[in-house]
């Protein structure tokens, strides 16, 4: 294994720091518990939006901290979920009167951790609950996992927020938007996680890991490596056959890449998947392709797509200003 690093156990705090103090006009570090939060408060009685999981997704989450989008994030270990004692911390420090609302993708200790937190606070508390990955099957035992779909849940609830959306607003925007969006991955090689050294899962070269999550797990089958267009294929009709968009629907298209695949691929595979929809009459208003939702340095990507309507489309183009996502200030 060749990393940059000075110890698997030192990598997420020097990570972290070094992350504040590149963006030391938008974010502060917190530790003892750590969670990264706005350098400017939000203002007094807006809902704070609050979300986290582990490390090696970057830019999720905490990249997504700022104007526009959370007030803060929690980052757990290397694939670990962060724990209750952040989450408290973090709600504590940028609430303002307005209450909290929790984006948690699903995986159990994720869950697990964000219910103790929001028990345990005093205010006004609300969570959504992402599970875009269409790769699993709806009754499987722990549901769908939360994966790229995440970026778009942040950035719209972020702005409905800023424009004064209250709790239960915010809430309902969220859950409308998750029934709306749903994402599928592949990946053509697995990650190595530092603690560990070694990758997760062995791929032949002539291989490919269909339906994978964003924590270097097997996905659902393991298949010959075939071409970008019958990859896109399979990926887009299985998020076609979920949401079944409608000719003339309009609709987000985000490429999303797993950290280790060049944007000169997430473009074509882009292309691909917009030319897929757009046969079908569907109408791709807006698009986000690039490394958002990482799982450390995996090859592959996700395609999410995301059905909007008029309002969807203008809180996704309203202000954010964030180290990862910025535009419109």
């Amino acid at each position: 294994m060749k990393k940059f690093l000075n110890t698997p156990e030192s990598l997420l705090d020097e990570s972290l720091r070094g992350f504040a103090l590149a963006h030391a006009d938008i974010v502060q570090l917190h530790s003892q518990p750590n969670f990264i939060s706005r350098l400017t408060p939000s203002r007094k009685g807006k809902v704070a939006l609050i979300s986290g999981g582990g490390s090696g997704h970057e830019p999720l989450h905490s990249g997504f901290v700022g104007f526009g989008m959370l007030d803060a994030a929690c980052p757990g270990q290397v694939f670990t979920s962060p724990t209750p004692d952040q989450m408290l911390a973090a709600a504590q420090a940028v609430e303002t009167g307005g209450g909290v609302l929790f984006i948690v993708k699903n995986y159990a200790g994720d869950v697990m951790n964000f219910e103790i937190a929001a028990e345990m606070l005093d205010c006004a508390n609300a969570s959504v609950l992402i599970d875009d990955d269409v790769s699993l099957p709806k009754n499987h035992v722990n549901g769908r996992r939360g994966v790229a779909g995440t970026l778009i849940v942040e950035k719209i609830l972020g702005a409905a927020a800023e424009n004064g959306a209250d709790l239960a607003s915010c809430k309902a925007i969220g859950e409308q938007l998750i029934q709306n969006t749903a994402s599928m991955g592949v990946a053509l090689s697995s990650c190595t996680v530092p603690a560990l050294g070694v990758p997760t899962f062995q791929l032949a070269d002539d291989e490919m890991e269909m339906g994978v999550g964003i924590h270097g797990e097997h996905g659902r089958q393991t298949l010959p490596l075939a071409t970008a267009t019958a990859i896109v294929e399979q990926l887009a009709s299985a998020i076609d056959a979920e949401l079944q968009p409608q000719a003339g629907q309009s609709v987000l298209l985000h490429v999303n890449g797993f950290g280790a695949t060049p944007n000169m691929e997430l473009y074509m595979i882009y292309q691909l998947a917009a030319h897929y929809w757009q046969q079908r009459g569907v109408i791709i208003a807006r698009s986000l392709v690039g490394n958002y939702t990482t799982s450390l340095d995996m090859a592959g990507c996700s395609i999410t797509l995301s059905l909007m309507d008029e309002h969807l489309l203008s809180l996704w183009d309203a202000p954010v200003h964030t180290a990862a996502l910025r535009w419109g200030c």
